[in-house]
């Protein structure tokens, strides 16, 4: 079983990301779960065409009796879907529902009983808390991918994420994999992302750019790849799918210093003067 987990800051598009990769892979006859553990509890709403029950909300109602088939929630092509869920705002910890969620479902084998080909953890990147970290402190994964748009801000938290990674790195083998770029920012500039990932010492793995075909499917609730299959943004979802399936180039990460990031802030500024001018 192939298991990765895909981070990144809030509002990159890592779930849309995540649900097409894992529509992908299904379409194509592969066994994918996916887990969402962002308390949002969005990940899988396109695989699923609706919000599931999160799993803390179910171990409130049912308490530690509950089942494989109480938490397990099937979509697109028989894709397998978790949602860890989270606090009610401004109570406890978010982290709180991965955790849980991990210690559930390591304790019901879930994932030797469903003989999965891939699971794929998606994973908000904003929060550097135990909670958000702990696929990598459990080696939960074999790689991790990272989403990031080329906003300063995105760019600021994909490079905290890959501290996290070298911090545990030494704990088994959860590694880099690669960055994934979406184009969806103020500036969309593949030069500066292929920069950025070189200095880390990993690659672009794929570019997604922006399409209004990914706000029609998500209106309805759906992935590109089952609303639209034969859009040329469902095709580099697909190749998007299978370069992460097949991919053995692994790195730990060399994260960039806060002056590297102010030299790669300041190109996103001229190049957001030049668009402007």
């Amino acid at each position: 079983m192939k298991k990765i987990c895909v981070y990144g800051k809030g509002g990159v598009g890592k779930s849309t990301v995540v649900s097409n990769v894992a529509a992908a892979l299904a379409e194509s006859g592969k066994k994918v779960m996916v887990v969402g553990c962002d308390p949002k509890g969005d990940s899988t709403r396109n695989i699923v065409g609706k919000k599931i029950p999160t799993l803390l909300d179910l171990l409130r109602k049912k308490g530690e009796n509950i089942t494989m088939e109480d938490i397990l929630f099937k979509g697109f092509q028989g894709i397998y879907c978790v949602e860890s869920g989270g606090p009610e705002p401004g109570i406890g910890c978010a982290g709180r529902g991965i955790i849980k969620a991990i210690e559930v479902l390591d304790r019901l084998e879930v994932f030797e009983k469903l003989e999965l080909d891939i699971v794929i953890y998606d994973v908000l990147g904003d929060v550097v808390c135990g909670g958000f970290a702990m696929p990598l402190q459990r080696h939960l994964a074999d790689e991790v991918y990272i989403v990031t748009t080329c906003d300063p801000m995105a760019l600021y938290a994909a490079n905290n994420i890959c501290k996290g990674i070298k911090r545990y790195a030494h704990r088994g083998n959860t590694a880099l994999g690669g960055i994934i770029y979406n184009g969806r920012s103020v500036v969309d500039n593949i030069s500066i992302v292929s920069e950025f990932a070189s200095r880390l010492g990993t690659e672009v793995m794929g570019y997604i750019p922006m399409s209004e075909i990914i706000v029609k499917s998500e209106v309805r609730k759906k992935t590109v790849i089952e609303y639209a299959p034969q859009h040329p943004l469902a095709n580099t979802f697909r190749e998007l799918g299978e370069k992460i399936f097949n991919n053995s180039k692994r790195v730990i990460p060399n994260p960039l210093s806060e002056e590297e990031l102010d030299r790669i802030w300041e190109k996103i500024e001229r190049l957001m003067e030049e668009s402007y001018s």
